[in-house]
């Protein structure tokens, strides 16, 4: 249980690509972290692209990144929705500013850019936000995972495994 204790964000909303969302709270839990769902409003159903639900278990409003560790931000066609909400964007701007680990795979790219913390920092993502990525002012790699400090970033689910062992090594070196 290497993350014994340790409290991560995921962010959901409709349309999330279900294995970019699962896997990563599963394995997480698996290593002993509490992750929390959060939506945009709490006990709320939401449905991944392929139809796996998950349930939330706050709204955006209710979270303050000092309580957490980390954040993962999952693929699909959520974060398009997602980076719509003023409270995840300070979320996300307050915990880089805080250098907790932010995990981000495929489309989740997006919220990062409209948090507007991607100048000059080393990613991936799925190739069809490339230019997205490189136009908020990323260095952009076509490489599974892609590590720049406390960013960690994923392509697509494929890479899921590389993705993970690295997003829990940068969260385990946190405590170091």
């Amino acid at each position: 249980m290497r993350l014994k204790g340790k409290k991560i964000i995921s962010l959901v909303d409709h349309e999330f690509e279900d294995l970019e969302l699962w896997y990563p709270v599963l394995r997480l839990r698996e290593e002993g972290a509490i992750v929390d769902i959060v939506g945009d409003q709490a006990n709320k159903k939401y449905i991944g692209k392929y139809g796996v639900s998950v349930e939330s278990d706050f709204a955006y409003e209710d979270v303050k990144s000092e309580d957490y560790d980390a954040i993962l931000v999952p693929g699909g066609w959520a974060p398009d929705k997602i980076r719509r909400f003023s409270s995840v964007l300070s979320i996300i701007q307050e915990m880089n500013d805080a250098e907790k680990p932010i995990g981000q795979i495929c489309h989740a790219g997006w919220v990062l850019i409209s948090a507007k913390i991607l100048t000059g920092k080393k990613v991936t993502s799925t190739p069809g936000i490339k230019d997205d990525m490189e136009n908020a002012g990323a260095i952009w790699y076509d490489e599974p995972v892609v590590t720049d400090g406390h960013l960690v970033s994923s392509r697509r689910p494929p890479d899921l495994p590389d993705y993970l062992r690295e997003f829990i090594r940068v969260l385990e070196d946190k405590n170091e």
